[in-house]
């Protein structure tokens, strides 16, 4: 476990609410693998240190990219059914629009769909045409749980608690917290890292990946690029305190 000071978080430290304690974990994509160890510390370490207030949060792209998609979503809906509180990210808006629309698999493709519908069960190629990819969208339709479906459309955008704000891309600076378009908390980039004015609160959050978790005075940054890395972050936020487990 890894332990940051409150100074590293700036001047004006974020804090939870006593007895609160969250668990936030960074992009997975389809490493089943790294979600496991990190579920499992996270259990490890709640059973070893109780608190009266204990919250999970996935900061969303659970799929693409690896192997184990449909494993990933089976683990995290029944983690969800206990209180996990698992975010959108922009990946899982892929799988969703490909259902309705299949066309868009010449875009997926580059950002590891193929390897989402083999975990299916589906035997996808390179630039299929487009008669293909309608078939595979209606195959997947077929496959897919009813349980995933409704996990997948039920993900909530973002979370806030204390002076905390969780979301998978970041949020557009001047906008208030409360009016930010989902396309920017699911896809925001550079207007966001770039910014060091405040947000309102600090800002948790994956998507661009980074080698080592980010600790900023406005933003933590907990996407270290586990398909590629091996490295999956899980961060736990408890009053002034940031430990990495």
């Amino acid at each position: 476990m890894r332990r940051t000071s409150p100074e590293n978080t700036g001047n004006n430290p974020s804090k939870l609410p006593s007895g609160s304690r969250v668990y936030a974990i960074g992009d997975i994509h389809g490493r089943l693998d790294l979600l496991q160890e990190a579920l499992g510390k996270i259990d490890s370490h709640r059973n070893a240190y109780p608190a009266a207030n204990v919250i999970e949060v996935l900061l969303g792209d659970y799929i693409d990219r690896g192997v184990s998609s449909f494993e990933v979503i089976e683990l995290l809906s029944s983690r969800a059914r206990s209180g996990t509180i698992c975010l959108k990210g922009n990946h899982e808006t892929f799988l969703l629009q490909f259902l309705q629309y299949p066309r868009i698999l010449t875009h997926w493709q580059n950002f590891g769909g193929l390897e989402t519908l083999t975990s299916y069960g589906l035997k996808p190629t390179l630039n299929c045409s487009s008669k293909t990819q309608e078939k595979l969208a209606a195959e997947l339709a077929e496959r897919l749980p009813a349980h995933h479906h409704q996990f997948l459309i039920s993900l909530p955008l973002c979370f806030a608690l204390g002076e905390y704000f969780f979301v998978h891309a970041g949020v557009r600076p001047g906008i208030d917290l409360s009016h930010q378009s989902a396309e920017d908390l699911l896809w925001i980039r550079d207007e966001f890292l770039s910014y060091r004015g405040s947000f309102g609160k600090i800002v948790v959050h994956g998507h661009t990946p980074v080698n080592e978790p980010e600790i900023l005075d406005n933003r933590i940054n907990l996407d270290t690029g586990a398909f590629a890395t091996g490295r999956l972050t899980c961060a736990m936020f408890e009053e002034d305190e940031v430990l990495f487990l």
